[in-house]
């Protein structure tokens, strides 16, 4: 395993976060790499754009009309902030459903200024409150439109959930039945693959229409614009999905997953990058995403500057000083195909 960020305190390395990285294009050339790049992972949240496809494929999109707010909260992993709530509602509502037909779980927003609020007036969150709600909501109205059992539409077997995986395996181009399934934390299947495969699938996602039929290419591109165009809908204040687009949304599309994951595609270089956690920690990963970034120079120094609070962690010790540094230590390897200079 490869170490990618290290952790000092004083000038003596601390702790240590191995992972994994592939940069791929859309023939499935790995062109740049961290670890083993073909690592078996699971995508988790980083699947969401790909299953909103199913929506719109089979014509729920169109029929309930949904507005590109309402597409970008298709693929959120969203904080449960005000506008999360009501656009999700806005979603089964134009379906003539409500939130007590959500199956995926609850627990508390992200964004903990609600979250505290919340536990301050004793109220215990609900099915909606849950960041997977907007996926929920796509998956629902898509059984409602195709005439399908609106109470078991998370299962494996269910032609929802049939659908979602016949379409991962199109767009990243990988065998349908070499795809791993176990359940994710909010019930549904979850789909792993290498990390080469998967980036794969988002280098496809960015040139729609070399990749796949005209008619998919504008769907994909409606869904990675609705993104881009509301970054918060389908993540929320502060989080890394939201910053990325807001800066760089002219340049790339971004989806976080859970236990380490994240993806990025890059637009105009036609790439996907696939990064993974062996401790699947969240914060680190974000800051790998941003290096990745820097050392393929997405950012440039000006643009690096805006992301030092995820390139650098100060460690502090309970008076408030600085005690140490968390950093990333890696540097991407070339694949066989590569070329360029890296930054």
């Amino acid at each position: 395993m490869e170490v990618l960020v290290q952790n000092y305190r004083g000038g003596i390395e601390n702790l240590c976060y191995t992972g994994h990285i592939a940069v791929v294009d859309a023939d499935g050339n790995v062109l740049y790499y961290a670890g083993d790049p073909y690592r078996v992972a699971f995508a988790r949240s980083s699947a969401k754009p790909m299953q909103a496809v199913c929506v719109f494929e089979t014509g729920a999109k169109e029929h309930y009309q949904l507005t590109t707010p309402e597409v970008s909260m298709l693929t959120a992993s969203h904080s449960g902030e005000s506008y999360h709530l009501e656009t999700v509602r806005s979603i089964l509502h134009k379906a003539g459903l409500d939130e007590s037909y959500l199956h995926c779980g609850s627990h508390y927003p992200f964004y903990e200024p609600d979250a505290e609020a919340m536990r301050m007036r004793g109220e215990k969150p609900t099915e909606v409150h849950c960041n997977c709600s907007g996926k929920h909501a796509g998956m629902l109205i898509t059984a409602k439109h195709m005439g399908e059992s609106l109470d078991d539409y998370y299962t494996r077997e269910h032609p929802v959930q049939r659908r979602i995986l016949r379409t991962i395996a199109e767009i990243c181009d990988y065998p349908e039945e070499e795809i791993l399934l176990a359940t994710d934390g909010c019930g549904v299947p979850v789909h792993a693959m290498p990390l080469a495969a998967f980036a794969r699938g988002y280098a496809r996602l960015c040139r729609p229409r070399d990749c796949f039929a005209p008619a998919r290419a504008a769907v994909v591109e409606e869904i990675t614009g609705a993104m881009r165009a509301y970054p918060k809908h389908m993540s929320g204040t502060g989080r890394l999905c939201s910053k990325l687009m807001e800066h760089l949304g002219d340049r790339l599309f971004a989806k976080s997953g859970a236990d380490g994951y994240y993806t990025v595609g890059l637009l105009s270089e036609g790439l996907g990058i696939a990064v993974k956690l062996d401790s699947g920690s969240n914060e680190i990963r974000d800051m790998v995403v941003v290096e990745v970034l820097r050392q393929l120079g997405v950012l440039s120094r000006e643009e690096a500057g805006l992301f030092a609070d995820e390139l650098r962690i100060p460690i502090h010790n309970h008076k408030g000083e600085t005690v140490g540094m968390t950093r990333p230590v890696f540097t991407l390897r070339r694949g066989a195909r590569a070329g360029g200079q890296l930054r």
